[in-house]
């Protein structure tokens, strides 16, 4: 016996073909075409009464900076090492500043609030600190090395803390030194 799959006659192919047809018949029939309800919305809110603007705020211009070449840098060049080193020379007020010229120590790129002392190792008859970056890294620092963002050198280490002593800018071309603690992380 041999089975053979059904194949739909011309007349159910003929049927599937108009079904699509009359749904779209029926749905026709049912579309109201009445927007009356729409159109009165629409003529009330034309008919509202209409607001008066708001009045603009008074616009204050900002004060005028006039640009002195022979004292600023040119502000459409890029700003050189050895030109940014001149400036704060020529600005430092109270002769607290950082040493521009000295070369910078791994823990400077980091921000202080970033570091994390460890503990602490003892070599030699010196104590050394153990600080971690914010990069999991960890330095082994003694007294005189920089850390932080605010040329932080270390004053003195002890067994739960470091002491520090930063140059920060005060006011515009004077510095001002500050004391910090870092202290060990539990």
């Amino acid at each position: 016996m041999i089975i053979r799959p059904m194949t739909p006659s011309k007349s159910m192919m003929c049927i599937f073909k108009l079904i699509p047809f009359l749904l779209s018949i029926l749905l026709m029939a049912c579309e109201n075409n009445s927007t009356s309800d729409l159109d009165k919305y629409i003529q009330q809110v034309k008919a509202r009464p209409k607001k008066p603007l708001e009045k603009l705020p008074d616009f204050k211009l900002p004060d005028a900076f006039t640009y002195q070449p022979g004292i600023l840098r040119d502000p459409f060049n890029p700003v050189k090492d050895s030109d940014q080193r001149q400036n704060m020379d020529i600005f430092v007020g109270n002769g607290i500043r950082p040493d521009f010229r000295r070369r910078k120590e791994a823990l400077e790129a980091f921000p202080l609030d970033a570091l994390k002392m460890v503990g602490t190792v003892v070599m030699g008859s010196k104590l050394w600190g153990l600080v971690k970056a914010a990069d999991k890294t960890i330095h082994r620092v003694q007294v005189g090395n920089y850390m932080g963002k605010n040329y932080g050198k270390i004053l003195q280490i002890s067994t739960d803390k470091m002491e520090l002593i930063e140059i920060v800018p005060d006011k515009p071309g004077t510095w001002r030194e500050q004391q910090t603690t870092l202290a060990l992380a539990e």
